[in-house]
């Protein structure tokens, strides 16, 4: 077997001081004065700046998208009434879990999904309820309001109210 370890050696020990053997490459190199961070500035040396980057211009504001307009497809006035703690954790006729401060309602024949504005006309507040349930099934009734929405209109306590109702698409 052949060793070529002790030249691998040597070669590597000629390339690591190359510089020191041969003159050329050793020449002086200038040196720069770098800062000493153990030696505090003076103020002389410390100089102000000022940004030299041109100042950007903001780009113009866009205004917000214009919310659609709401179309009253039919309007109605009749009494509503309100349900509410019984009914909580039950299904609606879509299959919705009822939760308590919803802001929907029963009606007996508008398509599920539906938006509807319900005014109290005693009181003249309003809210726009979703239709995720069949009824009311008592009577002359119009709409049956689930409690959020009940709370808002100011009906909790009467029980029942004279409404509006404004189909919108």
């Amino acid at each position: 077997m052949h060793r070529s370890f002790p030249f691998a050696t040597l070669a590597t020990g000629l390339f690591a001081t190359g510089f020191a053997l041969f003159p050329v490459l050793a020449r002086d190199v200038p040196t720069i004065d770098l800062y000493d961070p153990f030696e505090p500035l003076s103020s002389e040396s410390v100089q102000a700046s000022a940004p030299t980057a041109p100042a950007v211009a903001s780009p113009p504001a866009v205004a917000p998208p214009k919310p659609a307009k709401t179309l009253v497809v039919s309007t109605s006035t009749g009494e509503a009434s309100w349900y509410g703690p019984g009914f909580f954790g039950n299904r609606t006729a879509n299959g919705e879990v009822f939760r308590p401060g919803t802001m929907t309602a029963a009606h007996r024949t508008l398509p599920f999904g539906t938006k509807v504005k319900v005014t109290n006309l005693r009181n003249g507040k309003e809210t726009i309820v979703r239709i995720n349930d069949r009824g009311p099934f008592s009577g002359h009734r119009v709409i049956d309001i689930a409690h959020g929405a009940a709370q808002h209109l100011g009906l909790v306590s009467s029980g029942i109210a004279q409404v509006r109702l404004e189909v919108l698409r």
